[in-house]
C-alpha cells in the first residue's frame, strides 16, 4: 500500500512538473495542465494510477487546505466589514439565480425533488481555490471586483455547512438529525468563531512574534503547520468542514506584518500540494462520457456557463460595480468548484443520487474547472481598459506590440500590480528586485525573475536590458530610482522609461536622468485631495456616510 503511494505521487508530481512546463511555453494556465495531465495519467487515459487512490486524495486535500490557509491569510476582513450587506446580497443572489434554474431542469428531465435540490445547490459553487489562485496570480485579488468576486465565494463556502447538514433530511431519514443537533451545531459554530477571533487576537499580539524572535525558518515553518492543523482538526472534532477550518487557520494569522513572510515561507510547500490536488481532480474525470455524448457534454457545459456567468453578473451588480466589470468577473465564476463535489460525493454515500449521476455530475464539474482559467483571463481583458476604481492601467504616449520584452523593477504591491497588467496585456515581463522574498512569488507564477541591484549595469544585462522596450521603475527610494534611471540609459537610450517617485522635487532630476513619465505620489495624493475636496463643496456634502465606498484615485 505504501508502495502504490509513493508510485502514484511520483508519477503525480512528474505529470504535474510537465504539464506545468508544456503550458509555460505556450502561455497557457498551468491549472489547465495540471488537470489535463491528470486525465492522462488517470483510468481514462495511461492508467497508470488506478481509481479509487485513497492515499493519494489525502496528500490532495493537503494542497486544498494550504491553498484555503492562504486565502484566508491575505483575505481582507476590513473589506469584508466593508461590503456588509453587499456580501450578503451578492452571494444569495448568484446562489438563487444558478440553483433555481437548474432544480426547474433537473425536475422535468426527470429526477425526483431531492436530487433535483441537491444537485441545484451543488451548481451553484465555483471554485475558491481556482479563483483566487488566478486572481492573485494576475495581481487582482485585493482589486474591487476581486475581492467582491472573493465574498461570494466565501459565501458559497459558508452555506456549504448548512448544506452539508441537510443531507439526512433529503434521504427522508430526517429522525436520525433531531432538532437538538442543530441546535447543537449552532452553538458550536459561534464557539467555534469566538475561539478563531480570540487566536487571532492572541497570535498577532503575542504568538508570531515570539517565533519570529528566534529568527529561525524552520521554527515559523513547524509553527505556521502546527497551527493550520490543530485548527483544521478543532473544525473537524467540532462536526464542521476541515476545509474551513483550513481558511480560518489563515484568518489567524491575517492582519499582522508577519502574513506576507509566513505566505512566502509556506510557498513552496502549498504550491506542489496544490499540484497534486489539481492533478487528482483530472484523475477523477470520465472522457468515456464525453465519448459517448459529445453533443449532450457540450451543450449541457455551455448552458452551464452562461448560467452561471449571468447570475453572478446580476449578483455582483447588486454589489455597487459597474455592468462591464461584472461581466467580466461572471465569466470568471461560471464554473462548478471543489466544494460541489464534496456535496454530491455526500449524497451518492447517502444514497440521495446514483453513482452513474454523481460520475456525469464530476465530470461536468471538471470540464468547467478546466475551461475556468481561461474564462477568467478572458473576463480580466474585457475589465482591462476600463478605468474602473482601483484598476491600474499602464499608459504611454506611444503604443506597445504585445510580445514586446518589459522589465518592471520593484516587486512591492505596485510593481506586482504593473507586472500582473503588463503580463496580462501580453508583455513578456522580467520584474528585478533586492530581495529574494518578493521575488519568490513573481517566479512561482512563471515571471521571469533577477535578483540584484538594478543600478548595476550586470543586473540590468541578465534582465534582458537590451532587448527591452519598456521599463517600469517602482521603487520607494527616490535616490535609489535615480541612480537606477541612469544606469538604464547608460545601457538603452531607446525604451520608454516610466518612474514612480515619491517626491515632487524629485522631478527634474529624474527628467535630466532619461525619465520619459514620472508619477508623483505627492503630486498625485494632493490632486486627489484637492479635487475631493472640490466635489464635496460642490455636493455639500462635507463628510462621507459609513457606507459609502472610499474612492480611490
Amino acid at each position: 500500500m505504501t508502495h502504490q503511494l509513493v508510485v502514484d505521487l511520483i508519477i503525480v508530481l512528474a505529470a504535474g512538473f510537465i504539464a506545468g512546463l508544456v503550458c509555460k511555453a505556450v502561455r497557457l494556465p498551468t491549472l489547465i495542465g495540471y488537470m489535463v495531465a491528470g486525465l492522462i495519467v488517470g483510468p481514462g487515459g495511461l492508467r497508470w494510477i488506478a481509481e479509487g487512490s485513497g492515499e493519494l486524495e489525502h496528500i490532495a486535500e493537503l494542497g486544498v487546505f494550504l491553498l484555503l490557509f492562504a486565502i484566508g491569510l491575505e483575505f481582507s476582513l476590513d473589506e469584508m466589514q466593508r461590503l456588509g450587506w453587499r456580501f450578503i446580497v451578492g452571494g444569495g443572489t448568484q446562489m438563487l439565480l444558478v440553483a433555481l434554474p437548474v432544480a426547474f431542469g433537473a425536475l422535468q428531465i426527470g429526477y425526483g425533488w431531492r436530487a433535483a435540490l441537491l444537485l441545484a445547490t451543488a451548481s451553484a459553487f465555483s471554485s475558491t481555490v481556482l479563483v483566487f489562485r488566478s486572481l492573485a496570480e494576475f495581481g487582482q485579488a485585493a482589486q474591487p471586483h476581486g475581492s467582491r468576486a472573493i465574498g461570494i465565494l466565501l459565501f458559497q463556502d459558508a452555506a456549504l455547512v448548512p448544506l452539508l447538514l441537510v443531507v439526512p433530511i433529503l434521504t427522508g431519514h430526517a429522525e436520525r438529525v433531531p432538532a437538538a443537533d442543530y441546535l447543537l451545531m449552532m452553538a458550536k459554530s459561534s464557539l467555534f468563531i469566538v475561539g478563531i477571533v480570540a487566536l487571532r487576537f492572541a497570535n498577532a499580539r503575542y504568538g508570531v512574534a515570539l517565533v519570529a524572535a528566534y529568527r529561525s525558518l524552520d521554527l515559523i515553518v513547524l509553527f505556521t503547520l502546527a497551527s493550520i492543523a490543530s485548527i483544521t482538526a478543532t473544525a473537524y472534532w467540532m462536526g464542521l468542514p476541515p476545509a474551513l477550518g483550513a481558511f480560518a487557520a489563515g484568518l489567524v494569522f491575517n492582519g499582522n506584518r508577519w502574513a506576507s513572510q509566513i505566505d512566502a515561507i509556506v510557498l513552496p510547500l502549498r504550491e506542489s500540494s496544490a499540484a497534486v490536488f489539481f492533478v487528482s481532480l483530472g484523475v477523477l474525470l470520465e472522457p468515456s462520457l464525453i465519448y459517448e455524448h459529445p453533443f449532450t457534454s457540450a451543450g449541457m457545459l455551455g448552458v452551464l456557463i452562461a448560467l452561471k456567468a449571468l447570475a453572478t453578473t446580476v449578483a455582483l451588480r447588486l454589489t455597487g460595480l459597474g455592468w462591464r466589470e461584472s461581466s467580466g468577473m461572471g465569466m470568471g465564476l461560471a464554473h462548478i468548484g471543489e466544494f460541489a463535489l464534496v456535496l454530491v460525493l455526500a449524497g451518492s454515500d447517502a444514497g440521495l443520487v446514483s453513482d452513474d449521476l454523481a460520475k456525469g455530475f464530476l465530470t461536468l464539474a471538471i470540464l468547467s474547472l478546466i475551461v475556468a482559467p481561461l474564462l477568467l483571463r478572458v473576463g480580466l481583458r474585457f475589465m482591462r481598459n476600463q478605468t474602473a476604481e482601483g484598476v491600474l492601467a499602464v499608459s504611454a504616449p506611444r503604443s506597445f506590440a504585445t510580445s514586446e520584452k518589459a522589465i518592471v523593477i520593484g516587486a512591492g504591491p505596485t510593481g506586482r500590480r504593473i507586472a500582473s497588467q503588463l503580463e496580462i496585456q501580453g508583455h513578456d515581463v522580467c520584474v528585478v528586485d533586492l530581495s529574494p522574498l518578493n521575488l519568490n512569488v513573481f517566479s512561482q507564477q512563471g515571471f521571469r525573475t533577477v535578483l540584484g541591484d538594478a543600478s548595476e549595469r550586470s543586473t540590468l544585462e541578465v534582465a534582458g536590458i537590451a532587448e527591452c522596450s519598456l521599463l517600469v521603475l517602482s521603487v520607494t527610494d527616490d535616490m535609489m530610482a535615480l541612480r537606477i534611471a541612469r544606469a538604464v540609459r547608460a545601457v538603452n537610450r531607446r525604451l520608454w522609461l516610466l518612474v514612480r517617485c515619491r517626491y515632487h522635487s524629485t522631478l527634474p532630476a529624474l527628467k535630466n536622468a532619461g525619465a520619459d513619465q514620472i508619477v508623483s505620489e505627492e503630486l498625485q495624493a494632493s490632486n486627489a485631495l484637492v479635487d475631493m475636496l472640490a466635489e464635496m463643496a460642490t455636493n455639500k456634502t462635507p463628510t462621507l456616510s459609513p457606507d459609502r465606498d472610499a474612492k480611490v484615485r
